[in-house]
């Protein structure tokens, strides 16, 4: 036993086992599992040790090299699924892909709203691809064309549903199938996702001004069926990015087709057709003109100045009133009512209306408030700029005849050119293109002639009488577009123009300036029926046209959203 510094101790066994003398035998509790006993010799040492292990490899296996490492990716690299034009998805759902036919020769519309009805999962696998061996614009640079587009289509009252539907035929044009475009009143945003272990792209744009040029819409239409032209169709020409954004430059550099001097005089003469519809003679149509003329210059003054639209609205709607309120004043034998109701027809916003409604309508309820409040808006300024013309008049003792607008003129053959020549000129305020302002005018005919047939002559319902009518726009501006592949709103807004409420208007804020609340606002809760029926009677003939008239071979079923039943 040798004394360790620290007081350990070092017990040798030299092979003997023996203990020395100076120290007791260890117990054979004390002892050691791992020491031998006294008499047991110790075995040898293993020459080598070799551990062992069940994740160890076999011997002759050849164990594969470890990876280096991984690539760095990028969300902004080229997509691969560039060269198709409808490229296969990314994944396959467990339950299978679902078996969707669309029709190659039906409009690029009713396929990009099938496909956006659907689930990203759901959607029909693409057809074969058009290009082999050719690499795609990077990601971005395809958003910033698709919302530069959608920005022109929103901007130019298009539906939400059809803004979308653009945007994701844009898109997927280019490569991008897994996007999810997303259209509110004044934001556009798109998402594009490679597949489900990528990083998603964003990219948003802002609208920030909006503007009324259907010839612009219609250019960009036919710059998106461009791009979307089906991959069999050999006579197609490819639109690549570059030639997009240079087309989508010349569109936006285009002059209005109208000079400044032809939509006031539109404005003008859209008044006085109005005054004629109504009962008005010549002399009527010529004050009505003359009112609306005036207001027009005075909004354009105001715009020039940087007033917001709310103002412009109430300073055009003074002039019409007061010189409906100065004819009555000097005693002519004419009707005052005409005049002004006449110089309203120009100002009620349908076109901002029956979006609004086709937005509500369609799902996109956050789009349809926001339009359905900028409507509100314009309305209470056209009501506020006549209610205090009115007002003036009343404290001057004008007689004004709120009975006088409830006398129905029957004038078939007066009233339909009437008709025909409001849908004429509201085109041309619209800045649509010459080759479309005939069938509008037509349409407005046809329009007025089927209103009076059903509230006039067989002395229906006016609310009933007008949704049949706008209806039937709806249908034959669905039909037109269709054929052409481009917007319905040029071949439906112009032609609603007949049917706007602006007879109610007047009368309504006639009563109130009287103090007749009840029946004031009684006469403005029809106005408000007839704006939303000429608005519903216009989309449901659209979704009519769409529902029953698609092209051979297209899907079975267009679906739309699946909705509770109230709980």
């Amino acid at each position: 036993m040798v004394a360790e510094p620290g007081g350990s101790m070092d017990v040798r066994d030299e092979g003997a086992g023996e203990v020395p003398e100076d120290r007791k035998p260890q117990s054979d509790e004390a002892r050691s599992a791992f020491v031998p006993p006294a008499g047991v010799e110790r075995p040898a040492p293993p020459e080598e040790e070799h551990p062992t292990s069940e994740f160890a490899l076999p011997s002759g296996l050849r164990a594969e090299p470890e990876p280096g490492p991984e690539p760095g990716g990028s969300a902004f690299a080229p997509p691969a699924t560039y060269s198709a034009k409808n490229s296969p998805p990314a994944f396959t759902p467990a339950y299978g892909v679902p078996l969707v036919r669309l029709a190659r020769d039906a409009p690029w519309q009713d396929r990009m709203r099938t496909m956006l009805r659907l689930p990203v999962g759901e959607r029909p696998v693409p057809e074969a691809p058009r290009k082999e061996d050719e690499a795609g614009p990077s990601v971005p640079r395809v958003l910033d064309l698709t919302l530069r587009i959608g920005e022109l289509l929103l901007a130019g009252g298009e539906g939400a549903e059809d803004v979308e539907a653009a945007m994701f035929a844009i898109c997927r044009s280019y490569g991008l199938d897994r996007c999810e475009p997303t259209v509110t009143f004044t934001l556009l945003s798109v998402t594009y996702q490679p597949s489900l272990v990528d990083d998603p792209v964003t990219a948003n744009r802002t609208v920030r001004r909006r503007g009324t040029d259907y010839t612009r819409l219609a250019a960009v239409y036919q710059l998106i069926a461009d791009i979307s032209a089906p991959a069999h169709d050999e006579q197609a020409h490819e639109v690549t990015p570059e030639e997009a954004y240079r087309r989508l430059a010349e569109i936006r550099r285009n002059r209005h087709p109208y000079p400044g001097w032809a939509l006031t005089a539109a404005a003008g003469v859209l008044a006085g057709a109005a005054s004629v519809l109504l009962g008005g003679g010549p002399t009527v149509f010529f004050v009505a003109a003359l009112g609306a003329v005036l207001g027009d210059r005075l909004a354009w003054l105001c715009a020039g100045r940087g007033l917001p639209e709310f103002y412009q609205f109430l300073v055009a709607a003074m002039p019409p009133a007061a010189m409906g309120v100065l004819l009555t004043l000097l005693h002519a034998d004419l009707r005052p009512s005409a005049v002004i109701t006449g110089g309203l027809f120009a100002l009620i916003p349908g076109r901002a209306l029956v979006a609004a409604v086709q937005d509500g309508l369609t799902g996109f309820y956050i789009t349809a408030s926001a339009r359905l409040l900028e409507v509100m808006y314009f309305f209470v300024a056209i009501v506020v700029g006549v209610l205090s013309v009115l007002y003036l008049a009343v404290q001057f003792d004008a007689q004004l005849n709120p009975e006088g607008v409830l006398r129905a003129v029957e004038r078939p053959v007066v009233q339909t050119l009437a008709s025909m020549a409001l849908s004429a000129t509201f085109a041309i305020l619209l800045q649509q293109s010459r080759a479309t302002v005939l069938f509008v005018t037509l349409n407005g005919g046809v329009a007025w002639v089927v209103y009076a047939s059903i509230a006039v002559t067989a002395g229906g319902s006016a609310v009933m009488a007008t949704a049949v009518a706008a209806g039937l726009v709806g249908l034959f501006g669905q039909l037109v577009a269709r054929y052409h592949h481009t917007s319905s709103l040029p071949y439906v807004t112009a032609a609603i123009g007949p049917l706007l409420p602006g007879s109610a208007t007047y009368f309504g804020v006639l009563a109130i300036a009287q103090h007749n609340l009840d029946q004031g606002f009684a006469s403005l809760a029809k106005a408000a029926a007839l704006a939303l029926a000429i608005a519903i009677g216009v989309n449901l003939g659209s979704e009519l046209a769409r529902l029953f008239l698609r092209a051979p071979g297209a899907a079975a079923a267009r679906r739309a959203a699946k909705r509770t039943r109230g709980f």
